[in-house]
């Protein structure tokens, strides 16, 4: 019992590092390792960015010496291919590593188990699954970019207490509190991008950035929907200094002059199919995947949320609500556009947490999708 009460505690380590490189590691994942002997951890790593060491590594090389005869603890199962970087079972071989737990396998479908079984082949001692589910959430962009080529699509909204996330005047500063949206910031700055409809940007005007207390932070590029490109050429997101690129995605049939204007100011226009008149969000999110956008926040407005709803493409919600409460029917809802008829044919949200940020609540989970086999929705029978 102590001896899993051990390997849950220095899992734990493993992605508390893991979770230092949060924003900087995309298209891999986020992965943190550490080595111990006798109980005590001599080596610690974490893979800082695409093109550097993995954890693995970077924990070997802490230890020295004293990895001979170690455990190694890693969030996701060691490769055994060769990429930027040569196979981490290789390392963990040379180092004399004796035992090794990882967190998840590799979700990559093309070399899952592989690094598990080359160890096991090698005599190394082999134990996963520790912490399995929180090394999952951890990396759920990350699991679903590689298996779908599609990126991870989070919601996010701040609204009132009775659903509001604008007023009637279409005032939306503030509806949360700075708390909020401070989380609000460090989430932007560990996606790859960030999309807003047309309206929110004449409403708003925002800036789209992710603006940390250090003054870091990583930009997400910035996506406008915007069918017939009519947005001015004088918003923010247009004129925006940043590292990042602005990209607007608008019909087949917008006027070429109007597009020959923005890719002059810097921004990039990418032509979209359309349904009904709108930006068709289910193949767009196909086509953003093989642009190499592995993970996407929505910002809204009530429209966009609304369509991505229903469109089915929303994997994870994080809905802020502030102790206000707008009064009214007249304001601007968190989703536009036809709902459920039925109760029973609302998404359900499953994994679900609760966090307060100041006087304001966080509600985040995961969209419920039914088993592949049974067809069930998670927690039914």
């Amino acid at each position: 019992m102590n001896a899993e009460l051990d390997d849950k505690k220095f899992m734990e380590m493993a992605l508390d590092l893991a979770e230092r490189a949060r924003g900087a590691t995309s298209p891999n994942p986020l992965v943190g390792a550490v080595v111990v002997k006798n109980g005590r951890v001599v080596g610690r790593g974490y893979h800082a960015a695409a093109g550097k060491p993995h954890a693995e590594a970077g924990a070997i090389a802490d230890a020295g010496k004293q990895s001979q005869g170690a455990t190694l603890y890693v969030t996701l199962e060691p490769c055994n291919h060769f990429g930027r970087t040569p196979p981490c079972t290789h390392s963990i071989l040379a180092a004399g590593i004796r035992r090794v737990v990882f967190a998840m396998a590799d979700p990559n479908p093309d070399v899952t188990g592989g690094g598990a079984a080359y160890l096991r082949e090698k005599g190394v001692e082999v134990t996963a699954g520790v912490h399995a589910v929180r090394a999952a959430q951890q990396n759920d962009w990350f699991v679903k970019y590689i298996q779908t080529k599609q990126p991870f699509v989070t919601a996010k909204c701040a609204a009132t207490l009775d659903g509001r996330i604008a007023a009637k005047s279409g005032d939306a500063r503030w509806v949360s509190g700075e708390a909020s949206r401070a989380f609000v910031h460090r989430l932007r700055h560990s996606m790859d991008a960030i999309m807003v409809g047309r309206q929110t940007v004449e409403r708003d005007n925002p800036s789209l950035t992710a603006r940390l207390p250090d003054g870091g932070g990583k930009d997400p590029v910035r996506i406008i929907l915007d069918t017939s490109l009519g947005i001015s050429m004088e918003a923010r997101v247009v004129r925006q200094a940043s590292a990042a690129q602005t990209w607007i995605v608008c019909s087949a049939g917008a006027d070429a002059d109007r597009i020959s204007q923005f890719e002059s100011a810097g921004v990039r226009v990418l032509t979209a199919a359309t349904r009904n008149g709108w930006i068709d969000l289910a193949p767009l999110m196909r086509q953003l995947g093989r642009e190499g956008i592995t993970s996407l926040l929505l910002e809204g407005g009530s429209k966009l949320m609304g369509s991505a709803f229903r469109a089915g493409i929303v994997d994870k919600v994080i809905f802020f609500y502030a102790p206000k409460i707008s009064g009214g029917d007249d304001g601007f809802p968190i989703c536009a556009g036809p709902g459920a008829l039925q109760m029973r044919d609302c998404i359900g949200v499953t994994d679900i947490k609760v966090l307060r940020f100041g006087d304001d609540i966080m509600v985040q989970g995961y969209i419920a999708r039914p088993d592949p086999v049974t067809g069930s929705e998670p927690g039914q029978s």
